[in-house]
């Protein structure tokens, strides 16, 4: 295990009704709030009304229309309304792409540039303005972290950013705010978690058994609870293990100790940036692949650990384990109801390369990942998404 700090500051209000307690939590760093999300769904399930019924007295400047994929053009203007408003707290309510949104504009309060510089590096942010989230999506754990991303459009790039500043102070996780959830973004936001399990989890560094089997503990839990949720959207305590297992999945906790750089979520990203794609579904297409990808002799004692672990399979012959477990994956993924190929999400071959090479270069070039990517390498992944997966255990 390599040596590490991890500091996980965010306080968390688990359970029902607890929207309660964020009137007291905002009035610890003022009343002049930033209100962050997206618009329809927050509106129509009643979640908006509750909230602002909870900052009765405060002054509240909203920011609205935050789109998956989050745009730098609404950071940039969260960060114009934070330096006229003189805001003292954001408040980001909805799924990963709002809190993201919200962590780069809490850090552009105080930031004379321009909030894509954070990109390349957030040295210079040396300030934020306090972060308080409610997710509304179990998925991206974005609310128990430090990190986002951020899409240019235009360029068709998206970049991630990352500052211990930008961890949201509190969050008030009420599973019952995921119950109107749609059944395609439960599906996608579970294996959003799944994938961010699996990228820490396939990984050469030694003595991560601690980390490993708390990885494989909620990768079953994940398993386990998103069919119940799926059959009934309004299990309480289904959605409660996922938007648990969603928080403990990306806060740094299976990830401390390990060095490796992360495959599949810089592969979807192109796919985002290109396509606008369901960012979770884009991972369910490309894990598998990317899994059976690397699988070699080198690696197939890993994947027959996780075929065991998590699919509980046995076997001696290690090989032969592996890919069962990735058909395991590919066949939870289709009995969810996601799609399996890049062209169920709207992608076709023409842009495969200029993907593939961008993928390479903005991100895998000269990262240690699990098994090292050639631009080639991804383009191969690219073409096997374009079909489903046949598996041969012969």
């Amino acid at each position: 295990m390599n040596d590490f700090d991890l500091y996980l500051p965010t306080k968390v209000y688990f359970g029902r009704q607890k929207i309660k307690e964020l009137s007291q939590v905002i009035a610890s760093f003022g009343n002049r709030v930033l209100l962050v999300y997206g618009g329809a769904s927050i509106q129509k399930n009643g979640i908006l009304t509750q909230v602002i019924e909870q900052l009765n007295g405060n002054e509240i400047f909203e920011l609205s229309g935050i789109q998956p994929n989050p745009r730098i053009e609404k950071v940039r203007e969260g960060q114009q309304i934070c330096k006229l408003e003189k805001i003292e707290v954001v408040l980001a309510v909805g799924g990963g792409s709002v809190m993201d949104s919200a962590k780069a504009i809490a850090a552009s309060a105080f930031y004379e540039g321009d909030p894509w510089d954070f990109t390349h590096g957030m040295e210079q942010v040396t300030r934020a303005l306090p972060l308080v989230v409610v997710p509304t999506l179990s998925a991206t754990g974005s609310e128990g972290n430090g990190t986002g991303v951020l899409s240019d459009w235009e360029n068709h790039r998206k970049q991630g950013f990352r500052s211990d500043l930008v961890r949201p102070y509190a969050a008030i996780l009420d599973p019952g705010y995921t119950f109107s959830v749609p059944p395609f973004q439960t599906a996608a936001g579970s294996a959003d978690i799944l994938s961010h399990l699996l990228e820490n989890y396939f990984d050469q560094t030694p003595g991560t058994a601690f980390q490993d089997h708390l990885a494989e503990g909620m990768m079953q839990t994940v398993l386990e609870n998103t069919p119940r949720a799926l059959q009934e959207p309004a299990d309480y305590d289904a959605r409660a293990n996922l938007m648990w297992s969603a928080f403990w999945a990306l806060n740094g906790l299976t990830g401390a100790g390990r060095g490796v750089a992360w495959s599949a979520h810089a592969i979807e990203h192109e796919l985002s940036a290109y396509y606008d794609v369901t960012h979770g579904a884009g991972l369910a297409i490309l894990t598998p692949r990317w899994m059976m990808h690397v699988l070699n002799d080198e690696t197939k004692h890993d994947f027959a650990r996780f075929a065991k672990e998590v699919w509980k399979l046995s076997g001696s012959d290690e090989l032969l384990l592996a890919k069962q477990g990735i058909q395991a994956l590919y066949q939870v993924f289709e009995a969810w109801g996601l799609p399996l190929t890049l062209p169920e999400i709207g992608i076709d071959a023409e842009n495969l390369e200029k993907m593939a090479q961008a993928a390479y270069e903005h991100k895998l070039k000269n990262a240690a990942t699990y098994q090292p990517l050639s631009a080639k390498d991804i383009f191969t992944i690219l073409e096997q998404c374009m079909q489903p997966m046949e598996f041969s255990f012969e």
